[in-house]
């Protein structure tokens, strides 16, 4: 998820830079969600069941260029068989496992949407500056999806992400809660709900909306919060889109290494401490391999408690 929003830039760009362009963008069916309403798409191409209709697809739309911001086994298959003008993403990938394998700092910790943006240098195409772009799909009500306490001037924590080392234990985002002054909404899905129930029994004045709202309607209560905390996760990277205060709390994984660092927000906070282990992995495991999981155990509380209360000065720690 991470990987595709931030993509939109690159797409907005286009759209405003090349008069008259007719911009297709092609994603998984499960992506879908990321560009609808997106108005610098003239048409969302989905990957079909096999590569052989999806290539069919391609063919018939005779595109000028393809920019391909993946650069995979399939992408490069529909390279070959499409047989347009084509500028592929570096991914880096030698520079990145000897950075990972030997924690070494080989990969430049230029952001993902300055490497993306550099596949449409040659079109004359520059980053305009502006944060990921994100439509929410429905006007929801803040008073049909959280109780009267939480309507206003609330906190958003998300608690979720795909891998546990990625996530902050319970015990330590229940006194990041009690530290705040104001009321808090945890968001994520059905996998984290037993974690939220018990944040909120130990927890004052915290909602647990993991596993009740909808994504969109997630992304909506993203967009109304006074600030976000959260993990490094693809809802933390939606939120970017809204320009609100962010608390970005990293583990087992760095942003530097991914070039995912909260884009284009004012007022953020990138947590996370140094630790020789560290990062353990590219994308986050399902245990830590030492077994202490000190990224997490010892991450310091009050600065991200203190960032949140005051929202006024960024720093990394």
């Amino acid at each position: 998820m991470g990987d595709i929003i931030y993509t939109t830039p690159v797409v907005r760009c286009l759209k405003k830079q090349l008069p008259g362009a007719e911009v297709h963008f092609l994603t998984k069916p499960a992506f879908k969600y990321i560009y609808d309403n997106n108005p610098y798409v003239d048409k969302l191409l989905l990957l079909k069941p096999t590569l052989g209709e999806t290539i069919k697809d391609i063919k018939a739309e005779n595109y000028d260029y393809i920019i391909d911001l993946h650069n995979n086994l399939r992408t490069a298959l529909i390279k070959l068989n499409v047989r347009a003008k084509s500028s592929t993403y570096k991914k880096q990938r030698l520079r990145k496992w000897l950075s990972l394998k030997f924690n070494l700092k080989l990969v430049p910790p230029v952001h993902l949407v300055e490497r993306y943006m550099r596949t449409v240098a040659f079109l004359g195409v520059k980053n305009d500056n502006a944060p990921i772009d994100y439509y929410i799909k429905t006007d929801h009500q803040l008073n049909k999806l959280l109780p009267t306490s939480h309507q206003n001037n609330y906190v958003a924590f998300i608690i979720g992400a795909t891998h546990f080392t990625k996530r902050m234990p319970n015990y330590k985002i229940i006194n990041i809660c009690n530290g705040l002054n104001l009321p808090v909404v945890l968001l994520g899905g059905n996998d984290v709900k037993a974690n939220g129930d018990e944040i909120a029994s130990k927890s004052a004045n915290v909602y647990n909306a993991c596993g009740i709202t909808t994504l969109d309607e997630s992304v909506f209560l993203v967009s109304k919060a006074n600030s976000i905390i959260g993990f490094d996760t693809g809802l933390t990277h939606i939120a970017e889109a809204f320009d609100k205060p962010i608390t970005s709390i990293w583990g087992g994984t760095v942003p530097e290494l991914l070039g995912v660092q909260p884009y284009m927000v004012k007022d953020v906070l990138v947590a996370g401490i140094d630790l020789p282990c560290r990062p353990c992995s590219k994308f986050g495991l399902e245990k830590c391999p030492l077994g202490h999981f000190k990224c997490m155990n010892d991450m310091p509380e009050a600065p991200i408690i203190d960032f949140v209360n005051q929202n006024n000065w960024p720093a990394i720690f």
